[in-house]
């Protein structure tokens, strides 16, 4: 295959959509012939930075190629970080056209505006032309949960329905999901209500509450959700009140709270049933959520956030309807995979249900072994295995942990036996990651007794 002058192999191509351009093999043969050095940071709050370093080409015959892989390779490292400020030394002509594309009514003005919201302070890309204004990297993790003494509840958020679980010195003593539309509420009082109301129904199942810890669907800054699908109706004029809401309903139980990235929180529920680090979580449902545990057992602090990265280069991908941005991962990793696919699988599923119900119409055929349907299931798995290859040049992997509603049933074998196939023919050098499927318990209830175990009671 060939694309912007780069010509690279690519052993296995999705069943359903061969024109899949994987950014990491796209970028493995760019880089072969690369020589200029760049480098890139990404400031964040409290002053953390992380720095990457890179190469372009540097030459008029290959200027929009370079554009094209400093543009994503920034973008992914975006929305891994997070951050407010990206620096670039080494490529001037080309950091100058980045910041007219993460501008106000830029390419990447959904990317400016959500970085703005979350840190509440501009967003910039300086051009760093003397090495002495490209800062040092100050990056550091931080261990949560694993904490099971005393009487805790978890409470895991979710787009349609919250799971609570009331927890004694480790073990689940109750748990209960309940139905819920917080994304169709412009009140923040119903998510508010909502919150509380679990909290209350988990507190009265023990003898006391000495913390709460919660897994929600958002960025955070401590415990306030900066940017929440949650709270997606909600108008800007009361940003406070969603800000706030788990502290408040945490204060009328009178308990400490911590509240944590669902993603990040699945990451820690495989390592602590697992007992395992080096844990990226990837859970595909409504959207992509991906949380990482490293090494140490700690995680980054960093966003996560790789429904909105860079997975896809071919120009005519499927665009993501809130970023506006062609090829990103949650159109790869989600429901919208599989109903994107079904037509070019011969399959019609029925346009006037809900989306989660078309998604059910999909499995049902997988269930009853329709090759159709299997292709749909194939193909993810070979999305999963050219995008791994991509995250783990950005994250240390060990194991990978596949969960959400697209991987339940026969479906989600599929997937991973895909998968696995694709990284010993086209990246062997990946072959010693661990691909889990949670079993059933561990999908329905682990996401909400891992957050009980976030706060340290008395820390």
């Amino acid at each position: 295959m060939e694309y912007l002058g780069v010509s690279f192999e690519l052993g296995n191509v999705p069943q359903l959509e061969p024109d899949f351009i994987p950014f990491a093999a796209w970028a493995r043969a760019y880089l072969r012939g690369a020589g200029v050095p760049v480098s890139v940071a990404v400031e964040r709050e409290g002053g953390k930075v992380t720095v990457r370093h890179t190469r372009i080409h540097g030459t008029a015959a290959m200027h929009d190629a370079d554009r094209r892989y400093l543009e994503r390779y920034v973008k992914f490292l975006l929305w891994s970080v997070g951050g407010w400020r990206v620096y670039l030394r080494g490529a001037d002509e080309l950091g100058h056209e980045l910041q007219q594309d993460y501008a106000p009514g830029g390419a990447r003005a959904f990317d400016v505006q959500f970085m703005q919201d979350v840190y509440e302070r501009p967003f910039e890309i300086v051009v760093c032309g003397a090495d002495a204004d490209f800062p040092a990297e100050h990056d550091s993790a931080v261990r949560i949960g694993g904490h099971t003494d005393g009487c805790r509840i978890g409470f895991d958020a979710g787009g349609s329905d919250r799971k609570v679980s009331a927890v004694v010195d480790g073990r689940v003593v109750y748990s209960e999901e309940t139905v819920w539309l917080p994304k169709l509420s412009e009140d923040p009082q119903y998510q508010y209500d909502g919150i509380l109301d679990s909290f209350r129904t988990a507190a009265s199942k023990m003898p006391r509450v000495d913390a709460i810890g919660v897994s929600s669907a958002g960025v955070f800054i401590g415990n306030s959700p900066m940017v929440s699908s949650l709270f997606i109706k909600v108008p800007r004029s009361r940003r406070e009140e969603v800000k706030t809401i788990y502290d408040r309903a945490a204060a009328e139980i009178g308990a400490p709270i911590v509240v944590a990235n669902d993603g990040d929180v699945t990451a820690l529920a495989g390592s602590m049933s697992l007992g395992v680090t080096g844990v990226m979580g990837l859970a595909m449902g409504t959207s992509e959520a991906v949380g990482y545990v490293d090494r140490e057992g700690n995680v980054l602090g960093w966003f996560n956030e790789l429904a909105f990265a860079p997975v896809d280069l071919n120009e005519r991908a499927m665009r993501d309807e809130w970023s506006g941005d062609l090829g990103v991962g949650c159109k790869y990793f989600s429901q919208d995979a599989v109903l994107k696919l079904a037509p070019a699988a011969g399959i019609e599923l029925d346009g006037t249900k809900s989306l989660a119900e078309q998604l059910k119409q999909a499995q049902a055929l997988m269930e009853r072994g329709d090759v159709r349907a299997e292709a749909i299931w194939r193909t993810i798995g070979c999305y999963l295995a050219h995008t791994l290859r991509l995250y783990a040049d950005f994250y240390d992997i060990r194991h990978l942990l596949v969960l959400g509603r697209v991987v339940s049933g026969r479906g989600g074998e599929v997937l991973i036996d895909e998968c696995r196939r694709v990284l010993r023919e086209d990246y062997p050098e990946l072959t010693g990651i661990e691909l889990l499927l949670p079993d059933e318990k561990t999908r329905r209830v682990g996401q909400s007794v891992a957050a009980a175990s976030l706060p340290q009671i008395g820390g």
